[in-house]
């Protein structure tokens, strides 16, 4: 018990080292700032307290998060199921690959007007962008996933009759899932980048939206600390993805765990 409270401590010790030391440079190389463009930290610190309150967190940052959540879903499952079926077989792979690599060559921010004119400006254009932009780390991390399947774990499968659903479930996705979870997590930085940008055009609310707003009216101090929000965002999502991520794929790290023991 004692050593796994060490073990927790030091790592709580290790990740925010490198935090504080970062925010102690910052504090002392801005203490002295008369720039009106880089305040001095406290200064940001003293506006982040007036700024974000809870009515500016439910009219800004809750909708943020629900579009980035909805951009989020749509991306994985629509990347899972056709990753699947594009790593799975050969013939739909020939026939889409070179389309999947030029829409993939297409960055999403570009696709922002042309969206609009199909979506209009409200949610449903953000969720779009957020999606299109998600949905290929998680589609290419799938295919290659299902395509580097062991071909004996195949052949056994099919050996004990395992097919249909039951080997989509129990095989192809449970041997592909380390890949696709590493989509994931790319995709979810990809979707924080893309609903600020998003909410950038002809927004109401959001935390893109507010850093505009403030950036626009010169409320530096203000401006900042909404990066800070979005680096928080960020940092929370990232902590708790890394959680899902240990209890999903727990089979995978014990099995790493197990193999590196001598």
């Amino acid at each position: 018990m004692r050593r796994a409270v060490r073990r927790v401590a030091r790592r709580a010790v290790l990740a925010g080292a490198l935090p504080l030391a970062l925010v102690t440079v910052w504090w002392l190389a801005s203490a002295g700032s008369t720039d009106p463009f880089r305040p001095p930290l406290r200064t940001i610190l003293r506006a982040f307290a007036e700024v974000w309150t809870g009515e500016r967190l439910r009219a800004d940052v809750v909708p943020s998060l629900l579009r980035l959540l909805a951009g989020y879903a749509l991306a994985a499952v629509a990347g899972v199921a056709v990753g699947t079926v594009v790593g799975r077989y050969r013939r739909v792979r020939a026939v889409c690959e070179p389309v999947l690599e030029f829409l993939r060559a297409v960055p999403p921010p570009v696709l922002v007007p042309v969206i609009m004119l199909f979506a209009g400006i409200g949610d449903a254009m953000k969720v779009t962008v957020i999606a299109a932009g998600c949905v290929w780390p998680v589609l290419l991390n799938t295919v290659e996933g299902v395509r580097g399947i062991d071909p004996v774990l195949l052949e056994t499968a099919r050996s004990y009759g395992v097919t249909g659903p039951a080997r989509l479930r129990h095989l192809v996705l449970r041997a592909a899932s380390p890949q696709i979870v590493a989509g994931l997590r790319q995709a979810l930085s990809v979707g924080i980048i893309l609903m600020v940008i998003s909410e950038m055009f002809a927004a109401s609310d959001g935390i893109g939206f507010t850093v505009v707003q403030f950036q626009r009216g010169f409320a530096i101090p203000q401006m900042w600390t909404g990066i800070l929000v979005l680096g928080l965002l960020g940092l929370a999502l990232s902590v708790l993805f890394r959680v899902v991520e240990r209890r999903v794929l727990g089979w995978y790290h014990g099995l790493r765990a197990a193999t590196r023991r001598p």
